[in-house]
């Protein structure tokens, strides 16, 4: 599994930096990632739905270690890259994409 396109959506709030939407071998879309400002540094939270309980329960997530920091590798760059051009909101894509 590759992911082939992130597009990242900054936002100007105190923690959360910018929501994230990956595509996942060119035919696999997950929505919703957000990048977030931790105490020891980003990290890429998965999309989420609130139970009525009020607790949050992930809706799509990597199943071990590995792809998890993978995906937050590939996401983190491109949010760094998204900064760096200066944060305007709209899409951007990875690893080949032609603009």
């Amino acid at each position: 599994m590759e992911i082939t396109e992130v597009r990242v959506f900054p936002v100007n709030e105190d923690k959360l930096k910018a929501y994230v939407t990956i595509t996942l071998d060119h035919c696999f879309v997950v929505r919703d990632l957000k990048v977030i400002q931790g105490t020891t540094g980003l990290f890429v939270a998965m999309p989420a739905k609130r139970r009525k309980d009020g607790s949050f329960k992930d809706i799509a997530h990597p199943l071990n270690a590995e792809t998890r920091d993978r995906m937050e590798r590939v996401i983190l760059a491109e949010y760094e890259r998204e900064t760096q051009r200066g944060g305007a909101r709209r899409p951007t894509g990875t690893q080949g994409a032609d603009p």
